[in-house]
């Protein structure tokens, strides 16, 4: 998938990790929203400040978002997400069509 791996909890895609020599400017994690968050929450903004839109997805696909790996806060916000996963925020994941 893109150079990466998917992370599933249950049925729900979550994010996929990539790390690829062919387009580096999209390494990182991947979140994915769930359909009730806009991807342009303030919230998300605050809490994750070097989050963007993916550009190997060239807008086609608005629900995934980068937490870049180059990032001066990509440890503390890559950890920050996994808290979040772990406390299964309703904001991250979706269920894939080929799934439901």
């Amino acid at each position: 998938m893109f150079s990466g791996f998917a992370v599933y909890i249950g049925d729900r895609l979550v994010c996929m990790l990539r790390d690829s020599a062919k387009s580096p400017r999209d390494n990182g994690v991947w979140l994915v929203l769930s359909e009730t968050v806009d991807p342009a929450d303030p919230t998300l903004r605050r809490e994750f400040p070097s989050l963007r839109s993916i550009e190997l997805l060239a807008g086609k696909i608005g629900h995934w978002l980068l937490i870049p790996g180059d990032g001066p806060a990509f440890e503390t916000e890559a950890l920050h997400a996994c808290d979040l996963l772990l406390r299964r925020d309703l904001r991250l994941g979706r269920i894939p069509a080929s799934r439901r």
